[in-house]
């Protein structure tokens, strides 16, 4: 049983995160991520002109400040970054953190940001291609020996070598974030190495559940069926947002805000839930939206991590 945390990179201060990292990396916590925007996306009330630090930057940071946590992202846009680039960055997060760095990638989804730093914002279609392509070049690039060639539609590489590569073995884990049924599920299958059940998306899928969590757990399994993979060499995660409180308006203020199934409530429900979903095969549970004050991850660790660790 592990326990993560998406830790906010933007609204915040560089000073605010280092404190919430050196409180997890002291505590029984597993793992910490980070979201990826380049403005802060959606809050009402919030200006583009509010901090947003920089994803793979201020985590290449943590590396260098932390000995133990897992690190990586919740999740990285696809569409921000060429893949190649992407390859050579992960790999040197890996290598700072002696193989620390998990390499989670979703297709994107807020315009806004694609619009104010001008890069194209493709249908859904074409960003799920993209993810496809982007997802076969990074694990090729993580698994070969060798120069790797890929000629794809959209990236191509040309005898590119990945040095330095991967610090872990057998490669840095691939997480494809996102819950489409018909592609997204099928690129992990593919090339991914860790599901992730996004609590902030759920919304769009009749909220955050038990069993939400199933029924796209199901679909994964079916599509490594149909390509011949062993379903449970891909690792189980879930994103959960998640207030920790016993009054009542708090909590439904906070489930209203996210959506449906929302975990917020008193220490033994949100032990309850993540019991829940433990005992149904998830390997690690990384809470979300949670202030960056250390007191509230010390709070949340001994209330309710340390009923499970």
């Amino acid at each position: 049983m592990k326990f993560g945390a998406q830790v906010s990179c933007y609204l915040t201060s560089w000073d605010d995160i280092r404190a919430v990292v050196e409180t997890l990396e002291a505590g029984r916590w597993h793992s910490v991520y980070h979201p990826d925007h380049f403005v802060p996306p959606n809050r009402p009330g919030v200006t583009e002109a509010e901090t947003a630090y920089e994803a793979f930057t201020s985590m290449a940071a943590i590396a260098s400040i932390t000995d133990r946590l897992k690190l990586g992202h919740l999740v990285l846009g696809n569409t921000y970054r060429n893949p190649g680039l992407v390859a050579k960055m992960a790999g040197t997060i890996d290598h700072i953190s002696h193989g620390r760095f998990i390499l989670a990638i979703g297709a994107g989804w807020f315009k806004r940001e694609h619009e104010a730093y001008g890069w194209k914002f493709p249908s859904v279609k074409e960003r799920s291609d993209r993810l496809e392509e982007a997802c076969a070049l990074l694990r090729g690039l993580f698994t070969s020996d060798s120069p790797f060639t890929f000629k794809g539609q959209y990236y191509n590489l040309d005898s590119a070598s990945l040095s330095p590569g991967s610090a872990q073995e057998p490669h840095i884990p691939i997480m494809v974030g996102g819950m489409g049924e018909r592609r997204t599920l099928r690129t992990l299958a593919m090339y991914g190495d860790v599901f992730n059940l996004d609590g902030f998306a759920a919304r769009g899928h009749g909220g955050m559940s038990l069993d939400l969590y199933r029924r796209k757990a199901d679909v994964l399994d079916r599509h490594c069926e149909r390509i011949g993979r062993d379903p449970s060499e891909i690792r189980r995660t879930v994103l959960m947002p998640m207030r920790l409180t016993n009054d009542e308006s708090e909590a439904r203020e906070f489930i209203e805000m996210i959506g449906p199934g929302t975990v917020a409530g008193p220490a033994g429900y949100v032990i309850e839930r993540v019991g829940e979903l433990f005992d149904a095969g998830v390997d690690e549970i990384m809470f979300g939206r949670l202030p960056n004050e250390p007191e509230e991850f010390q709070r949340v660790e001994e209330a309710v991590i340390a009923a499970f660790c």
